[in-house]
């Protein structure tokens, strides 16, 4: 386990990085909650189109734009699973 020092000295990018792999894992586990298969295709399709695109970022501030992006998109989609009775609305 690290501690909150060993936290503190850690890169800048480092904790972006997990950030960025936390909201990855985050949306694919909120796509196997959608019912119709096709459209868990389709959101796959789309998430890893948009991590794809975007692998190469280095900017720290266009990074932190696209996780603020990606988590807005990630709450759309479970209030949409919520509000059909699918999701758990996590």
């Amino acid at each position: 386990a690290i501690n909150l020092t060993e936290l503190m000295l850690l890169p800048p990018k480092f904790m972006l990085r997990q950030e960025v792999l936390k909201l990855y894992r985050d949306i694919f586990r909120t796509i196997r909650q959608v019912p119709d298969k096709s459209s868990q295709s389709e959101l796959r399709a789309w998430a890893r189109y948009d991590f794809q695109a975007n692998r190469h970022q280095s900017d720290e501030v266009a990074i932190k734009m696209l996780l603020q992006h990606g988590r807005r998109s990630l709450t759309e989609l479970r209030t949409s699973l919520h509000l059909s009775g699918t999701g758990t609305g996590k």
